[in-house]
């Protein structure tokens, strides 16, 4: 991981955030905290064999490496896996969730990303920056403070050819106003924010003018205009879920937080087939956080999840 970290410093060196990298050094420096696993999963890094491979998108399916090589005893080391599928070698990662059903909502309403530089606000394992350099990014940078998901970015990209991906480990609020991105991604991050407000304020300072946001989060089925749900506990079993806005509370908040030209795309209701318990996610999933006897509701009788794409812009 520690190499993934050098490689984005060397390589950014001449990019428009170059004048962030002492910044920057200085944020992984303190913030990265070492993990109890962390000799574990060094070892399963050194076990894979740096290739040169290019990464390819088949049916959604990101694929790394020769197509033949068996990774499986490496890779599961690193479970949970919950963005995907990937397929490394010849093993067939089957993530949690179906992350390429996400991103068929988001691309058909996102320009092409030939030449932009792309921030990917809670990019887990880095599935999507892929998909990003896929649609033709210039650089694609995510952030994710779990340090797992950076080891299975790292693990993937020891596979990959050189590339503009990049995983740092921090958190949004921990990030400078870089003020030069041309989109910002943030997707299933929003309600665990106890501030959305703040956060919607930090995605705009990462934006350029005229930059874009693409929003993805939990809202309330019903269309009510003023209505937002603050769970008294948990939400889907869940105990750092703030809160769920309606639709247009949703727009009324991004609005407020200066964002213009602000429309909703997509609402979708999460399915026990696009986030499942699987052979390399092995905890609870979706079903277990929805009412046995009732889908709509979770099993804390709250409306079951249903999410959002927003596309918004900066003035």
């Amino acid at each position: 991981m520690q190499l993934e970290i050098k490689r984005f410093f060397e390589e950014t060196n001449r990019t428009r955030i170059s004048s962030y990298h002492q910044f920057l050094q200085e944020k992984v420096l303190k913030e990265t905290r070492r993990h109890g696993n962390t000799s574990e999963w060094n070892q399963v890094l050194e076990s894979i064999k740096k290739t040169d491979s290019s990464p390819e998108v088949r049916n959604g399916k990101l694929s790394i490496g020769d197509g033949k090589t068996d990774y499986s005893l490496a890779l599961k080391r690193l479970k949970p896996w919950r963005k995907g599928p990937i397929l490394v070698g010849s093993t067939e990662i089957d993530s949690e969730w179906r992350s390429d059903w996400k991103w068929n909502r988001i691309e058909r309403h996102v320009k092409r990303l030939e030449g932009k530089y792309v921030l990917d606000i809670g990019a887990g394992n880095g599935y999507y920056l892929f998909r990003m350099l896929e649609a033709g990014a210039e650089l694609a940078l995510g952030i994710d403070p779990t340090i797992l998901f950076n080891y299975q970015f790292a693990a993937l990209q020891r596979l990959s050819k050189n590339n503009n991906a990049f995983l740092l480990p921090l958190r949004s609020e921990q990030l400078p106003a870089f003020q030069c991105f041309d989109i910002v991604f943030c997707m299933g991050v929003l309600y665990h924010r106890r501030s959305p407000i703040e956060q919607l304020t930090e995605l705009l300072s990462f934006l350029k003018p005229k930059g874009q946001l693409v929003l993805e989060t939990l809202i309330l089925p019903q269309q009510e205009k003023s209505s937002m749900l603050m769970p008294k506990g948990r939400y889907a079993k869940m105990a750092n879920v703030w809160f769920i806005p309606s639709a247009e509370m949703l727009g009324v908040m991004l609005e407020r937080s200066g964002y213009r030209d602000i429309n909703i795309v997509d609402i979708t209701a999460t399915s026990v087939d696009e986030q499942r318990q699987t052979e390399w996610m092995d905890f609870q999933s979706l079903s277990d956080f929805l009412d046995p006897e009732d889908h709509s509701r979770t099993v804390e009788g709250y409306p079951a999840p249903t999410r959002a794409i927003v596309i918004a812009r900066k003035p």
